[in-house]
């Protein structure tokens, strides 16, 4: 595509964390060795050391207590640094492979939103749960089948311009966060590049989502009222 995007100091790292104090130092060193300086960890409610990990690491800690993952990246988002011009959203159990962010980075500024696409490496499908493989697979296809445009993952690893993000006024508070950018991205006509990434099953914690079936099914019914949500509002709209 080009070469390496230069201006890191325009991005902010966004990286909601619950109980994660076992991974979290090594995720945001790996951030920091790629040259980000701007990393903001928002505590969403831990009962160990996450926040103080964090704040060792030299970085911001921003702390919310109303659970959910789109509450924590919402709360992230709010009072951002006038220079920032995108915004990086990652885990921080382990799972990401941040080094990829390198390869991200050679996309901008041609592109509005950058996904990180877990099923297409190896290590990647092999890391997924036959529940995620399900999930995706069901939620990238209603997608095509609701807007046309196909996706191949709904990976945590994803990078936003900032005026974009703003543009599409996200809405979910929850685990529906993810889903919903994907479909507004579409709706508001940005530029979308989906790109291989590794990934690895999580490193320490327990996952709120994958790690136990009940969790796994809350998701999934999570994910489709989101998009029924979004299907609705949609056709409502055109008939308007």
């Amino acid at each position: 595509m080009g070469k390496a995007f230069s201006n890191l100091d325009s991005i902010l790292v966004i990286i909601p964390v619950r109980n994660e104090a076992d991974t979290l130092a090594g995720v945001i060193q790996a951030l920091q060795a790629l040259g980000l300086r701007h990393i903001r960890v928002i505590d969403n409610g831990s009962t160990d050391d996450s926040a103080a990990v964090a704040i060792h690491c030299g970085v911001e800690v921003i702390y919310e207590p109303r659970a959910g993952y789109g509450q924590a990246c919402w709360r992230g988002l709010q009072q951002m640094p006038q220079a920032i011009r995108w915004v990086l959203f990652c885990d921080g159990d382990g799972s990401d492979q941040v080094s990829d962010l390198s390869h991200f980075l050679t996309y901008l500024p041609q592109v509005d939103f950058v996904l990180g696409n877990r099923a297409a490496t190896a290590t990647g499908r092999a890391a997924l749960t036959p529940v995620q493989h399900f999930g995706n697979t069901l939620a990238t296809a209603l997608i095509w089948l609701g807007w046309g445009y196909r996706y191949r993952d709904l990976g945590p690893l994803r990078l936003m311009r900032r005026s974009a993000l703003e543009h599409i006024q996200m809405q979910d508070r929850g685990f529906g966060w993810t889903v919903e950018m994907q479909v507004r991205a579409i709706e508001c006509n940005l530029r979308i590049c989906e790109l291989p990434v590794a990934y690895r099953p999580r490193q320490g914690g327990q996952s709120k989502i994958s790690g136990t079936l009940s969790g796994s099914l809350r998701a999934g019914v999570v994910i489709l009222t989101t998009l029924g949500r979004l299907y609705a509002r949609r056709l409502w709209f055109r008939k308007a």
